[in-house]
């Protein structure tokens, strides 16, 4: 891990999700902004989605998938490793646990991001129990002893949920993402299988996607920058505190990230350093 970074090292951000689009949804404009800015940027989804359609699915539904997250790794210049856990079967298992150490000791990040405790998908909760439960065994030189051990365990941060019970999100980091929303979106579109398909037919409105490319690629955008847009209002004093009052007049979407204890502490320095937009 880069403890010693300064403003002009390379940062190494390391975003786990427990489906390959779940990184995208909840980063992809902040990993945009990392990946401009020549940061190395690495999506982990701990499933290989292979349930996660309405007429498809085994092997080839999660062949596919391997294929999209390969496709949204050229289009935001990022890696997107996918593993081969089965999709809803997700457990916080100690053989996961030893392989997600193993991946980040690996990576060595500067920064974890995952998702939090609290949420209504199994695979979710499983992601999160498995990465906060790595935290701290990542400095453990007898566990996973084939990969070395790091130093000082990584900063963490929770991606944002709306979940209010037990205890509702807390946004410590609000990202203006304005200027990569669009590059977010293209990143979605390469989910054709879940932002085209699965996504919408859960929701109940698959008539509603327009079958040109160019036109459910439109309809994917107002989709999502109506999300951002009522998430931006929902930060307005935070963006107001990071960027300013001029600014943050002008933010139209944004990701927010809560700090874990589980990592190294979130101080204000370390905001300013591994979140230097």
């Amino acid at each position: 891990m880069n403890a010693n970074a300064n403003s002009t090292t390379p940062l190494r951000i390391m975003v786990f999700g427990a489906h390959p689009d779940d990184c995208d949804i909840r980063a992809g404009g902040t990993a945009a902004l990392y990946a401009q800015r020549g940061h190395q940027v690495r999506f982990v989804s701990l499933t290989n989605g292979n349930a996660g359609h309405y007429d498809q699915g085994g092997a080839p539904l999660a062949w596919r998938r391997r294929a999209e997250a390969a496709a949204v790794a050229k289009r935001l210049s990022i890696d997107y490793i996918v593993l081969d856990h089965n999709d809803g079967q997700l457990v916080p298992s100690l053989e996961i646990r030893a392989q997600v150490v193993a991946l980040i000791r690996q990576f060595a990040p500067d920064l974890v991001m995952a998702p939090r405790l609290y949420d209504y998908h199994p695979d979710h909760r499983a992601t999160a129990q498995l990465v906060t439960d790595a935290m701290y065994m990542l400095t453990v030189p007898n566990y996973v002893s084939a990969v070395r051990h790091l130093d000082r365990m990584p900063v963490a941060v929770s991606v944002w949920d709306s979940f209010q019970r037990p205890v509702p999100f807390s946004a410590d980091v609000v990202v203006d993402i304005s200027s990569t929303l669009e590059a977010k979106v293209d990143a979605l579109d390469c989910h054709v299988s879940q932002v085209y398909e699965w996504l919408p037919y859960n929701r109940g409105e698959l008539d509603s996607v327009p079958v040109n490319p160019a036109e459910r690629r439109a309809w994917l955008y107002q989709y999502y920058a109506a999300r951002a847009r009522q998430q931006a209002a929902m930060y307005r004093a935070e963006l107001v505190a990071r960027y300013g009052e001029q600014r943050a007049e002008g933010v139209t979407a944004v990701e927010a990230f809560e700090g874990s204890e589980y990592g190294s502490p979130l101080t204000v320095a370390e905001i300013e350093r591994l979140f230097p937009f």
